[in-house]
């Protein structure tokens, strides 16, 4: 690295040190967020004034953007605050699925009154796949959310989704493309045809979520959808075909920013495709007037205009990892490779620097999205690299083909499959393969020690301290991570009564007396449901409860199909037969769960307060839930479980009274009774919820409910692990978290 490479790379390592810390705070502001950046951005334009100039605009369209009325209107704040139902009609910038939990939207109309506000729908039953640009209404309650979340309201639809408007003919070309394809790759064996979809035209719905955890244990998850690389590759081969066919060079420039754009718009503008989009748009234009073309400037310009057009770009994990990359591929991909060259040939050198600067770059953030260390990911980013562009052009080839020669595309998806079965299998090879995932220290010790051990790798292969780098990195991950876990062994109590597992986005809690295990819900993920009952020193349960049937507290029950003896079910829907079986197939003794149903748990009394026998004016699903009361002996605590109850089934629960410990129904949403959680008078609610969940949960309402009746919030996304055992005196409650 020459002295003007350093002095390119000393504001951007600042600007994406200081991104990756702020970002793992959300109460720190989004403007300081995108100072950062911008600063990193603007002084390697070495133009001072423009710069100068670049961030004055930044800044001040970043206040504007986030203090502006338009994106909040005060009457649908009203809505929201006062719960009311109102009348909308939304375009879909997402496509919507049958049964999906969610899609984006434009919110176009609230009761006739025109806005253009960007919204998410939760919920709600579309009959058939439905295109990007699709209109619809229907009926809905609105919760209002940060005004730093890229999305100003959460939509909760109250009936079913009628389309009323086709999407416009310049996005239902590409629709229509992906619909096409996506049928196609479908009928392909194995991961390989789920995966294509994504990897060539960024559809990512047939993707299981056991390939989506092999992906990401093997840090290959930016190969399950389309990437900003896909634009840099699709424009090279445009650029290229043009040369071969002597096309001037006026034409091969506008051709391919015809391309760019078609390619945008059929794979979605999400925000690396954007970045890496607008960075290319930029080349071009540099190439058309004949001026040389520097990355690091590019980047950075691409960077500023896209947080000037749209701020809470800032905030987006995507976007954050899609420019740290570049800008570690720009700053640092050549260096590695020429240090490295001195034990490793060439070719292999560089095939080496290129995922290992990125990972270098991108680490401190990745750190706040997994705490641990993929272990193989280096070694199958470069397997896997290479049949990405592979994948990518005979993909989209495929996609075209399938419309004009439909047997050629058909041919051409087998063709595709080959290097996107190859990247699925190495991603479940490294995914089981053992130590795949390093434990990491969660929070900013966890980014610090990232950036110490990003540093101290390149530090030493730049002094040729290798051993003695290596040897650093393995004290300080050992004596943090050990000192931590040590910490954590030591201070947990044995005598816990309660516990909340961090089950991401979902409901897993354990009640635990004279050795008899209770698990209400099994939360949305059967791996992490296993790691937790681990952690607590759990084999089998006694008793499971099913609460209700949706993924986030059922999702993980294969973990529990031979483990448990008695299982209670809520109402059957259409997902509970095939569970039912499984868990009677496993040995379990299943039983509908019906109001005034009892036992006993250790010296525990429990019993079953909802739903009533008779379901008169109640559905299936969070109305429904099983609810569960525990009443204590002598010498514990009692509790209830709520599930997913909302305020109208909450005031027509039986008088329950004081408890000393809640379970927090649906996940601390907006739909609760302040009266009943009064009735509590709780010391603790535990509230099981995923960070960054995109729900808005727990809402700023629930929160304080809790505060009102003065029970004490305890949050899995906060908190990790959460255990509640008895105080030293009596009616004293205790609780200790993981974090």
């Amino acid at each position: 690295m020459n002295r003007s490479d350093a002095q390119l790379a000393v504001p951007a390592v600042c600007g994406w040190l200081a991104a990756a810390i702020l970002i793992g705070f959300p109460a720190l502001s989004i403007p300081a967020l995108v100072c950062a950046w911008l600063s990193a951005g603007v002084l390697v334009l070495l133009r001072p004034r423009l710069a100068l100039v670049a961030l004055i605009v930044a800044l001040c369209c970043t206040s504007i953007a986030l203090h502006s009325p338009s994106r909040q209107p005060q009457s649908l704040r009203d809505a929201a605050t006062a719960h009311h139902s109102v009348s909308v009609i939304v375009s879909a910038t997402q496509t919507v699925l049958p049964g999906g939990d969610s899609f984006r939207a434009t919110l176009d109309e609230v009761d006739d009154v025109a806005v253009s506000v960007p919204v998410v729908v939760f919920g709600g039953t579309a009959k058939e796949r439905l295109g990007i640009g699709t209109t619809l209404a229907f009926q809905t309650t609105l919760v209002a959310t940060d005004p730093a979340d890229d999305r100003a309201f959460l939509l909760f639809p109250r009936n079913d989704l009628a389309v009323v408007g086709d999407p416009p003919w310049w996005l239902d070309w590409a629709n229509a493309l992906r619909a096409r394809f996506l049928a196609a790759t479908t009928h392909l064996p194995g991961d390989g045809g789920d995966l294509l979809a994504g990897l060539a035209i960024g559809d990512t719905t047939a993707v299981s979520d056991e390939l989506s955890d092999a992906m990401k244990a093997s840090s290959l998850t930016h190969l399950t959808a389309v990437s900003g690389a896909n634009c840099a590759v699709v424009i090279g081969l445009v650029m290229l075909a043009g040369g071969a066919a002597g096309a001037p060079r006026g034409f091969r420039i506008g051709a391919s920013g015809a391309v760019l754009l078609g390619f945008v718009v059929l794979v979605t503008p999400e925000p690396s495709v954007l970045r890496a989009a607008l960075m290319a748009a930029l080349v071009l234009l540099a190439l058309a007037s004949g001026r040389p073309v520097q990355g690091l400037p590019v980047l950075s310009l691409a960077v500023i205009a896209l947080l000037v057009v749209d701020p809470w770009l800032a905030r987006s994990f995507g976007f954050v990892l899609s420019v740290l990359a570049t800008g570690g591929l720009l700053l640092i991909a050549a260096p590695l490779a020429r240090k490295l060259e001195r034990w490793l040939p060439r070719w292999l050198a560089l095939v080496v620097a290129v995922p290992l600067a990125a990972r270098l770059a991108c680490q401190p953030v990745i750190i706040i999205l997994n705490a641990a260390i993929p272990t193989y990911g280096v070694v199958a980013n470069m397997l896997a690299e290479p049949a990405a562009p592979v994948a990518t052009v005979v993909g989209l080839a495929a996609c075209i083909a399938l419309v004009t020669v439909p047997p050629v595309g058909e041919l051409l998806c087998a063709v595709a499959w080959l290097p996107s079965a190859w990247i699925a299998a190495i991603a479940h090879f490294f995914a089981g393969a053992p130590f795949a995932q390093l434990p990491w220290p969660e929070g900013l010790v966890g980014v610090v020690l990232a950036v110490v051990a990003s540093v101290a790798v390149v530090l030493a292969l730049r002094w040729r301290w290798a051993v003695v780098g290596v040897a650093l990195v393995a004290v300080i991950y050992a004596g943090v991570f050990g000192g931590l876990r040590l910490g954590e062994l030591l201070t947990r109590p044995t005598d816990w009564q309660f516990a909340g597992c961090d089950v991401g986005q979902g409901d897993a809690v354990v009640v635990r007396s004279g050795g008899q295990i209770m698990l209400i819900d099994t939360g949305p993920d059967s791996a992490r449901l296993t790691h937790c009952l681990s952690e607590l020193g759990i084999d089998r349960v006694d008793v499971l409860v099913l609460t209700h049937w949706d993924k986030d507290h059922v999702g993980g029950v294969d973990a529990m199909v031979g483990r448990a003896d008695r299982v209670l079910v809520g109402p059957a829907d259409g997902n509970s037969e095939r569970v039912i079986a499984d868990l009677v197939a496993g040995g379990a003794a299943v039983e509908h769960a019906r109001q005034g149903l009892s036992g006993v748990l250790g010296s525990l009394d429990w019993r079953v307060v909802w739903p009533p026998t008779r379901m008169v004016g109640i559905e299936p699903g969070n109305p429904a839930s099983v609810t569960i009361m525990v009443d204590c002996v002598s010498g514990c605590l009692s509790a209830v479980f709520l599930g997913d109850l909302g305020e109208a089934a909450q005031e027509r629960l039986p008088h329950i009274g004081h408890v000393d410990v809640v379970k927090v129904s649906h996940h601390g949403s907006a739909d609760q009774s302040e009266a009943f959680y009064r009735e509590l008078g709780a010391t603790v609610g535990i509230i099981g919820v995923g960070a960054d969940n995109g729900y808005g949960h727990p809402t700023d309402r629930l929160l304080d409910i809790l505060g009102s009746a003065g029970t004490v919030a305890e949050r899995t996304d906060l908190h990790g692990l959460i255990l509640v055992s008895s105080g030293d005196s009596p009616g004293a409650v205790s609780v200790w978290t993981a974090r």
